[in-house]
C-alpha cells in the first residue's frame, strides 16, 4: 500500500521542521507533565488522605484498600480512553485529541478538590469520587499514544528512542510537582489544616496548569507524518479492529512490555508511602521527599535511557533494566527496613532508576511494534491494557499480600513474576525499522514543497 500511494524517492530523507520539533517536544512533556500531576496528586492523596476524607467508617487496613481501589479504577478506565482517544489519534489527528484528554482530566482534577467529603454527603462522597477518578483514567488513558507520537513523528525516526522520551518524561515531572506540592502543603499547615482542607489546593492548582498547556498544544500543528498519511489515503477504515486482528502479536508484545514498568512504579511512588509511613515509622514527609528525589533523577535518566536505546538493542536495554528493577525490588525492603532515612532515599533513586531505564525505550518499543495507519490506536491499547494488570492492580495486591503474609516476601515474589511477563513480551517484539516513517516524512516534505510553489 505505501509503495503504491506515491513514487517518492525512498533513498531519500526528509529535513527535519526542527522548530515543529521544539514546540512538538514541549507540548508533550508539558502536557503529560500536566496531566500526570493530576493523576499522581490523586495517587498520592489515596495513600495519605482519602482513607479518613472518603472512608471514615473503615478501620485503617480497609481503608487504605477502598482508597486504592479507587486508585485502581483510574487504570480501569484507561482502555475505554485508549479505545476512543487512540482511534481518534489514527482518524483525526495526534493533535486533536490531546486537547480534548487534557480538559477532561484539568476539569475532573479540579472537582475532586471541591467535592465534599463522607461527613458532609455520606456514601456519595465516594461514589461522585470514583465517577471523577474513572473520568481521569480515560483520559490518561488517551493522552500516551498521541502525545508520545506527537514528538517522536516530529523527530528523525532513528532517534526515536530520545524524541519518544519527551512523553515519557511527563509522569516523574508531575510526580514532581504534584508531591512537591503536597510535600508544602504537609510542612506548611497542621495535619488537621492539611485532613480539613490543605489536601484540596494541589487539585485546584490543576486549573491554571492546564490552562498552561493548552495554550502549548493549540498552537502546534499536527505531525507531518499524520499530514502524508492524511493526504496519501493510507488511512485505516476500522483501526481497531486491524490491531486485534492483524497485529495480534505486536499488541501482546507491546501490553506485557509495560507490566513491570508499571507495578515497580507503584511500589517505589504509591505502596512506598504506605509502607513507610505505617510499617517502618518514618514520617509522611520524609517518604515524600524520597519519592521527590527519586522523581528528580528520573528527569536526565529517562532521556539518557531513551537516547542510549537508540544506539544499543533498544530490547537489551529494556530488558537489562527490568532484571535489575526485579532484583532491586527485593532489596529495597532490606535496605529501609532499619528505619534509616538516608536509606529510604537511596531505596526509592536506585529503583526509579531502574524503572527510567525501561520507561525511557518504552514509548518507542511501543509505538514501532505498530505500522504507521495503526500507531495511535495500537500503542493506546497496549499502554491502557496493560495498566489495567500492572499499575492498577498493584497497590492493592502489593496490600493484600503484606496483609496476609505479614511479610515482604510476597511482594518480590509478585515483582518477580510481572518481571518474567515483561521479559516474554520483549522477547515477543521487533526491532526498530524506521523506514516506513521516513517514507511518509519525505512525502510530508513533498507536499509542503509543492504547496509552497502553487502558491508563488
Amino acid at each position: 500500500m505505501i509503495g503504491e500511494s506515491t513514487s517518492v524517492d525512498a533513498g531519500r530523507s526528509a529535513p527535519v521542521d526542527r522548530k515543529g520539533l521544539a514546540k512538538a517536544f514541549a507540548a508533550s512533556l508539558t502536557g503529560t507533565a500536566l496531566e500526570w500531576y493530576d493523576f499522581a496528586v490523586y495517587s498520592a492523596a489515596a495513600a495519605l488522605i482519602f482513607p479518613q476524607i472518603f472512608f471514615p467508617d473503615s478501620d485503617p487496613l480497609t481503608g487504605t484498600l477502598l482508597a486504592f481501589s479507587t486508585y485502581a479504577v483510574g487504570y480501569v478506565a484507561r482502555p475505554i480512553g485508549g479505545f476512543v482517544f487512540g482511534r481518534l489519534g489514527d482518524v483525526i489527528g495526534r493533535k486533536q485529541l490531546l486537547v480534548i484528554t487534557l480538559l477532561l482530566i484539568g476539569v475532573t482534577t479540579f472537582a475532586i478538590g471541591l467535592l465534599p467529603g463522607y461527613d458532609r454527603i455520606g456514601i456519595a462522597a465516594p461514589a461522585i469520587l470514583v465517577i471523577l477518578r474513572f473520568a481521569q483514567g480515560v483520559a490518561v488513558g488517551g493522552e500516551w499514544g498521541g502525545a508520545v507520537l506527537l514528538s517522536s513523528e516530529y523527530g528523525n525516526p532513528r532517534q526515536r528512542g530520545f524524541w519518544s522520551s519527551a512523553a515519557q518524561i511527563g509522569p516523574p515531572a508531575g510526580n514532581l510537582m504534584a508531591n512537591g506540592a503536597l510535600a508544602l502543603l504537609t510542612i506548611s499547615m497542621t495535619e488537621a489544616q492539611f485532613e480539613s482542607w490543605g489536601w484540596r489546593l494541589a487539585f485546584l492548582l490543576s486549573a491554571l496548569l492546564v490552562g498552561f498547556g493548552l495554550w502549548i498544544r493549540l498552537k502546534l500543528e499536527d505531525t507531518p507524518v499524520f499530514k502524508a498519511l492524511q493526504e496519501s489515503g493510507d488511512r485505516a477504515e476500522a483501526p481497531i479492529r486491524d490491531v486485534l486482528t492483524k497485529q495480534t502479536r505486536p499488541l501482546v508484545a507491546a501490553i506485557l512490555s509495560r507490566i513491570a514498568p508499571d507495578v515497580i512504579y507503584a511500589l517505589f511512588t504509591v505502596f512506598a508511602i504506605t509502607y513507610g509511613t505505617r510499617e517502618l515509622g518514618f514520617e509522611r514527609g520524609e517518604v515524600l521527599t524520597a519519592i521527590l528525589v527519586g522523581s528528580a533523577f528520573q528527569l536526565g535518566l529517562i532521556p539518557l535511557a531513551g537516547a542510549l536505546s537508540d544506539r544499543i538493542n533498544r530490547r537489551l536495554v529494556y530488558a537489562v533494566a527490568a532484571v535489575g528493577g526485579v532484583v532491586w525490588s527485593a532489596l529495597f525492603f532490606l535496605v529501609i527496613g532499619g528505619g534509616s532515612f538516608p536509606l529510604l532515599i537511596v531505596g526509592v533513586v536506585v529503583g526509579l532508576a531502574f524503572h527510567s531505564f525501561m520507561y525511557g525505550p518504552q514509548a518507542a518499543f511501543v509505538t514501532e511494534q505498530f505500522t504507521v495507519a495503526l500507531r495511535s490506536t495500537g500503542s493506546s491499547l497496549a499502554y491502557t491494557i496493560a495498566g489495567v494488570f500492572g499499575g492498577a492492580m498493584a497497590p492493592l495486591i502489593f496490600t493484600y499480600l503484606l496483609s496476609r503474609t505479614d511479610s515482604w516476601v510476597s511482594i518480590a515474589v509478585y515483582v518477580l513474576i510481572v518481571g518474567v511477563l515483561t521479559l516474554i513480551g520483549l522477547a515477543l517484539g521487533r526491532n526498530p525499522d524506521p523506514t516506513e516513517d521516513e517514507h511518509y516524512a519525505l512525502l510530508a516534505s513533498e507536499n509542503a514543497r509543492h504547496a509552497r510553489e502553487s502558491e508563488a
